[in-house]
């Protein structure tokens, strides 16, 4: 399981996984709002199964 999310790719799917999480505990939109635990999770592990699948990658190159 290689990290395959960095940058502001992992800021961005911190910010939207908390942003929908509070959403839901204020229950304010639809249940659909728990979704926000996926990116979330996926920015703090910086893995993403989907990034895996595709074959994409977010993180910068490491140096040798």
């Amino acid at each position: 399981m290689n990290a395959n999310v960095g940058g502001m790719d992992k800021i961005l799917r911190i910010v939207a996984g908390l942003v929908l999480i509070v959403l839901a505990i204020m229950g304010i939109g639809a249940p659909w709002t728990w979704i926000g635990v996926v990116p979330l999770a996926t920015g703090l592990l910086g893995w993403c199964p989907a990034y895996s699948i595709f074959g994409m990658n977010t993180c910068p190159m490491k140096k040798a």
